[in-house]
């Protein structure tokens, strides 16, 4: 499978489109943004353990019955995925207070929420992603309620998943975010990514960040803490 043309690209990723026209090749980049953009750099080799990681879990999520676009891995940074029109909401799952949430609603980071919060966002860079509800989203056509109930039923799911797999590989997982798109037919398809950019992980006995935190906070040792993660879960 090759690449043809360059069909977009973002803060993180490229996707250029394939011989196939449901079919296009995700490219990930070592760029690294926070804040909506405002904070810019670069994380060395974050775009090879994002690509690998975000593949391996997805297989992980596919058999325990949630769909995704991944349709296979190309090379260390590519992967060929189904075409997908994104649903313009993100998805947040929160299993411990921390970052936005903490400073929102005055609950100390790393306190831990009683259940598990489920948030959407409206993805417009332009308007700072702001926070929403269902009836937004239903208001604004951004998803019908079928979707809706779609992307909420996989997304507990995937939380309960990725909470036993993180757990197992000495990680707490915080929080993260995800996104859904909808193929040719219309099905919803979990797409985007799973890596230590998208997830809040810290180490279950120190607390430590192991993830984007430690970029958007100038933490140092960002690099050893995404190799950390992939080193815990046994893909280096």
């Amino acid at each position: 499978m090759e690449k043809k043309e360059l069909m977009y690209e973002g803060k993180a990723k490229k996707v250029w489109t394939t011989e196939d026209p449901e079919v296009v090749i995700v490219d990930y980049k070592d760029d690294a943004t926070a804040f909506n953009g405002e904070k810019k750099g670069t994380i060395v080799g974050k775009g090879a353990i994002n690509n690998r990681m975000t593949n391996h879990v997805f297989k992980m999520i596919e058999k325990a019955g949630v769909p995704t676009h991944l349709v296979e891995e190309l090379s260390d940074r590519e992967t060929a995925v189904k075409r997908v029109s994104i649903v313009p909401l993100e998805v947040i799952v929160r299993n411990v207070a921390a970052g936005s949430f903490s400073k929102r609603m005055g609950v100390a980071e790393g306190t831990a929420l009683l259940c598990p919060i489920l948030e959407f966002s409206y993805k417009n860079d332009d308007l700072g992603d702001p926070f929403i509800n269902d009836s937004y989203a239903l208001a604004l056509g951004l998803a019908t309620q079928e979707e809706i109930d779609t992307i909420k039923e996989y997304t507990l799911k995937v939380n309960e998943i990725l909470k036993e797999y993180f757990l197992n590989a000495g990680m707490k997982l915080i929080d993260f975010k995800i996104e859904f798109g909808k193929d040719k037919d219309g099905k919803i398809l979990l797409a985007d990514e799973v890596s230590p950019d998208t997830c809040r992980l810290w180490d279950v006995e120190t607390n430590e960040k192991l993830d984007k935190d430690r970029f958007r906070r100038d933490l140092g040792n960002v690099e050893e803490a995404y190799n950390e993660v992939f080193k815990r879960l046994g893909l280096a």
